[in-house]
């Protein structure tokens, strides 16, 4: 079988989903990418995630063609495969809809960072694209969301440039959350902090509809205790 380990660390992601609540049925998704040899292991689509085993992992290349699988791969495969062309240095890429991140999306609003839980993974606001255009909606539509979704982390929707490894989430808007990482377990656990600080600022403005974000020197005394050059969190080579 090719690509077991990877097979199998994807699988476990997308266990990881449901475990965490962020899924229903068979919506959401995870893959992982082997960098030397230039292919994906994606879930199968539509098939249930109490009856996946790592054998029903579909191996693509970077194109999107099957290389190993009976089965059909996700049906957001070309946005997953888009991202990892895109953004070299991820190595894994979740897709759910879960509840208050979908939300966001859906009202197309970007996830203020309005405290240090948001801080520590997130370096700034969760950016929401731009809406999708009839023509491409009618078109590649999985593969138009991805180039949406480089397109907001490039600026060239009228909005800054972001770092997709200090911002590693995107809210496709009137749609669902896309979050990645160096690996796939780290993009399913980002998923799940999404999740939480979407959740938690969703109750903040309905506490105070103009609650301020956090402070700059906040953002950066949390952020980079994780993630700088000098992170202090954590042991050794395990910062989380």
């Amino acid at each position: 079988m090719l690509l077991k380990s990877l097979r199998e660390e994807v699988l476990e992601s997308n266990l990881e989903l449901v475990r965490r609540g962020l899924v229903l049925y068979t919506f959401g998704n995870a893959s992982g990418i082997d960098r030397q040899q230039g292919l994906v292991a994606i879930k199968p689509s539509g098939v249930e995630y109490d009856e996946l085993r790592p054998e029903h992992m579909v191996i693509t290349d970077l194109n999107g063609k099957i290389v190993e699988g009976t089965l059909r791969p996700s049906s957001d495969l070309d946005t997953h495969i888009l991202l990892y062309r895109e953004f070299p240095e991820i190595g894994g890429v979740v897709h759910t809809h879960s509840e208050f991140a979908t939300s966001f999306a859906q009202a197309g609003l970007p996830i203020p960072a309005f405290g240090t839980t948001h801080a520590d993974y997130f370096y700034g606001p969760v950016p929401v694209t731009a809406p999708p255009s009839d023509e491409a909606i009618a078109g590649r539509y999985v593969h138009e969301t991805g180039i949406a979704i480089v397109a907001r982390f490039r600026g060239e929707q009228g909005s800054g440039a972001v770092d997709p490894m200090a911002v590693p989430a995107c809210l496709v808007a009137g749609h669902a959350p896309f979050t990645w990482g160096r690996t796939p377990h780290d993009a399913a656990h980002n998923a799940v902090v999404l999740e939480a600080v979407a959740r938690m600022a969703y109750r903040t403005i309905s506490l105070k509809r103009d609650a301020g974000e956090v402070s700059q020197a906040l953002l950066d005394r949390h952020y980079f205790r994780k993630h700088g050059k000098d992170a202090t969190y954590g042991q050794s080579d395990a910062k989380r």
